[in-house]
């Protein structure tokens, strides 16, 4: 029998598998990388792109931010206008009452009582006068409870004629001055 020696051959065989494994363990790293660096690439553009979003939404946030606080402004502007439109319309409505006042005072007081002082704190008013008697001043509330614009009569201090040395009674009276119904108003009177 004829020698062979297959071991070149062999050799020759392993190194060509050991070469493509080689190449196959290379390409497979080289996939790899690849794989790798395209989706960091991916990752870094989607970055980008959602900081792009989230700076564009930020402006949009702070824009409308501001646009909320001018109108928080305008808000307090227009309570504060309201408010003073509120004031206004008031003293529209209570400027005839010290007419009122002063007219109803002219009715109320009776004959043998006179005034000295007259002074109003908000609705509340408190006269100082003088009156012949006691009965003079108990018909001077008396009227004032039945007026329509001034009520509540109220006796603060009465001091007797011979403790004032001059013939008369002191009295200081409080009351309280009302606004009547529009309905109670007379017609063409506001």
């Amino acid at each position: 029998m004829a020698k062979i020696n297959l071991l070149p051959w062999r050799d020759e065989a392993r190194q060509r598998q050991q070469r493509a494994l080689a190449i196959g363990a290379a390409a497979a790293m080289a996939m790899v990388v690849l794989l790798g660096l395209g989706s960091k690439l991916q990752l870094d553009h989607m970055i980008k792109g959602q900081s792009a979003r989230n700076a564009t939404l930020e402006r949009e946030i702070k824009a409308l931010d501001a646009r909320i606080k001018r109108i928080d402004e305008l808000e307090e502007t227009k309570a504060g206008l309201l408010s003073r439109m509120q004031v206004i319309q008031e003293l529209q409505e209570s400027r005839p009452e010290i007419v009122h006042l002063f007219d109803e005072l002219v009715d109320a007081i009776p004959d043998g009582v006179f005034l000295t002082g007259v002074t109003q704190t908000g609705g509340k008013v408190v006269v100082e006068g003088g009156a012949q008697s006691n009965a003079r001043v108990s018909a001077f509330m008396r009227n004032i409870d039945a007026s329509p614009w001034i009520g509540n009569p109220q006796l603060l201090l009465i001091e007797n004629k011979d403790q004032t040395q001059t013939g008369l009674s002191h009295f200081r009276l409080g009351f309280d001055q009302r606004s009547a119904a529009k309905d109670d108003m007379p017609f063409g009177a506001s």
